[in-house]
């Protein structure tokens, strides 16, 4: 299902994803608030279609001002636990890394969802971009959806 709300300018493309981090201090007194506040914090999603002949308004965040754009929440790729990884199933992620290095820790610290949350595996991926965990965990690469 998606929802409508404003997004930067620059940002308004089909296909564009980002994760929605809530009120900033310049949306205080904006009488667009209720247009742009209104997705879930912490939340990933994608941006599905730019609302033709909508206005571009002006924004104390956005330089080039906001657009109307339809949005959905979209999956998040991560790595998970392997034990018992499969389409359909729940699972959550193993837990922080502090190998920032590793060219894995994007996916075992994903943005838009959080450690300890339980999310539904959308599809399995396969093995992670790493050789070895440094953490000796045996992870695999899924699609999650925080909200299935």
């Amino acid at each position: 299902m998606s929802t409508i709300t404003l997004v930067g300018d620059r940002l308004a493309a089909p296909g564009t994803e980002f994760v929605y981090d809530g009120e900033a201090d310049g949306c205080a007194g904006c009488p667009y608030r209720s247009q742009c506040l209104d997705l879930e914090v912490g939340r990933r999603y994608r941006i599905t279609d730019v609302r033709e002949n909508g206005q571009l308004l002006e924004c104390a965040l956005h330089d080039d001002g906001v657009r109307a754009v339809e949005v959905e929440p979209a999956t998040v790729r991560a790595n998970v636990p392997s034990d018992g990884a499969f389409a359909g199933s729940e699972a959550t992620l193993a837990g922080s890394c502090p190998h920032v290095e590793c060219p894995s820790h994007s996916l075992c610290e994903p943005n838009g969802v959080e450690q300890g949350e339980r999310a539904r595996i959308a599809s399995v991926e396969g093995d992670p971009p790493h050789d070895v965990c440094h953490l000796d965990r045996s992870l695999t690469t899924v699609e999650l959806d925080p909200d299935g």
